[in-house]
């Protein structure tokens, strides 16, 4: 049994990862109680590690092998912990690690959170990493990218379920719930385009973007020469289109969710469907920066969210 000390470095360590990588996510749990807004930076903490080890520099093929076997390890040390079975007192585990661990294990207990959307987010991952069976470098239809977030997004919207809690049947929200995971990395696609490119990696797919005349090729060029090539815009702009309309079906879980904890979710929703906005005010320069929201945006759009969740926590 973990200690008290234990778990709250494990929780103090979580916090700090998301507080350091994922400003958006970052600024929306703030909103909500503590106990559930620790539990979140526990989940995010975890993805956050996994897509760390998989983010090796391209065309290393033995750092590919190493991640692989680095994935392997931590799916089995996240499997014995939620069968019970402690960690070994074992130098090879990091503090970084086991603090994450920790905080995760000690997360789905508390709320009863399923494991396979875990084994799922483990499935996807090797999806990204050159070198095992199913890696896809690119994706040539959407049933095949939903077929990869199902884990990497979808998974994550459904771990997060039950700590955000639901005034319906769990059951009844979770479609959303995945709905919105996945419209969050839609967008996180299409802001990362040339960052991904970078990393040999397409994830909008290719039958979609031929439509418009766009191929890998394009991107490339594009993404060298700093252009931005009319048949390329057509093809954002359609995506984008597609993505608004995946975060109109998934907000229509929010309200399914407990009162407390939807100033948060709207909180994200509008943080990071505005995105979308700046990529289409800046030109569509996703092959050449990165796009953010500004910060009096996001002030703009969390402060009065950030007053209700007040008012809820109040009346709660």
């Amino acid at each position: 049994m973990r200690s008290e000390e234990t778990l709250r470095a494990a929780y103090t360590h979580a916090r700090n990862v998301a507080a350091g990588h994922g400003r958006t996510y970052y600024l929306a749990t703030r909103m909500l109680p503590a106990e559930r807004r620790s539990a979140i930076h526990a989940l995010y903490a975890f993805a956050r590690m996994v897509d760390d080890v998989i983010d090796v520099e391209a065309g290393h093929q033995l750092s590919y092998t190493h991640c692989a076997e680095q994935l392997d390890l931590l799916e089995h040390y996240l499997r014995q912990l939620t069968s019970g079975v402690e960690l070994p007192d074992d130098h090879d585990i990091d503090d970084e690690t086991r603090h994450v661990l920790a905080a995760l294990t000690d997360t789905i207990r508390r709320f009863d959170i399923a494991s396979e959307p875990f084994w799922d987010f483990f499935a996807s991952m090797r999806m990204d990493l050159p070198g095992t069976p199913t890696y896809h470098p690119s994706y040539q239809t959407m049933a095949d990218l939903k077929a990869y977030m199902r884990g990497s997004a979808a998974g994550i919207g459904l771990q997060m379920v039950p700590v955000l809690g639901t005034i319906v049947d769990v059951h009844e929200a979770e479609p959303y719930a995945a709905a919105l995971g996945e419209a969050f990395q839609v967008t996180n696609f299409l802001r990362d385009v040339g960052e991904d490119l970078d990393r040999d990696r397409v994830y909008l797919p290719a039958d979609e973007l031929a439509a418009f005349g766009v191929d890998e090729d394009l991107l490339r060029h594009c993404h060298a020469t700093g252009t931005t090539d009319r048949r390329l815009v057509r093809a954002l702009a359609h995506f984008i289109a597609l993505n608004r309309g995946q975060y109109r079906y998934a907000v229509q879980g929010i309200p399914m969710l407990s009162p407390i904890a939807q100033p948060a979710i709207w909180a994200a929703y509008r943080l990071y469907s505005s995105i979308l906005d700046y990529i289409e005010e800046g030109g569509y320069p996703v092959l050449h920066t990165r796009v953010i929201v500004p910060n009096r945006r996001r002030l703009a759009i969390a402060l009065p969210l950030a007053g209700k969740a007040l008012a809820h926590r109040a009346v709660g």
